[in-house]
């Protein structure tokens, strides 16, 4: 496996959650990695220029949950990964 960084800064775990959420909602399952566009600060932007994740849930029950909560819609996901966000870890593939 490739160097990988732990994403510590709220505002970028905040956009995480809320595509991990978008994600696992459009599969219908928990994902284990995620694409989020690269944060570019000046110039033009590439769309096609995206930074990937390794999500980790450290505790299978809440894995359980967490996917028991996709078919009951976005807003029960959501609720459900703010509850438990602290076992939920993104690391960005360098």
């Amino acid at each position: 496996m490739g160097d990988r960084i732990k994403v510590a800064d709220q505002e970028k775990l905040t956009l995480l959650y809320e595509r991990f959420r978008d994600v696992c909602l459009v599969e219908k399952e928990v994902w284990k990695e995620i694409f989020m566009p690269r944060d570019i600060t000046q110039g033009p932007v590439r769309t096609n220029m995206q930074d990937r994740y390794d999500v980790e849930i450290d505790d299978q029950v809440i894995e359980d949950t967490l996917e028991a909560n996709i078919p009951r819609g976005s807003q029960a996901l959501a609720a459900a990964i703010q509850e438990y966000r602290t076992h939920i870890s993104f690391y960005r593939k360098v």
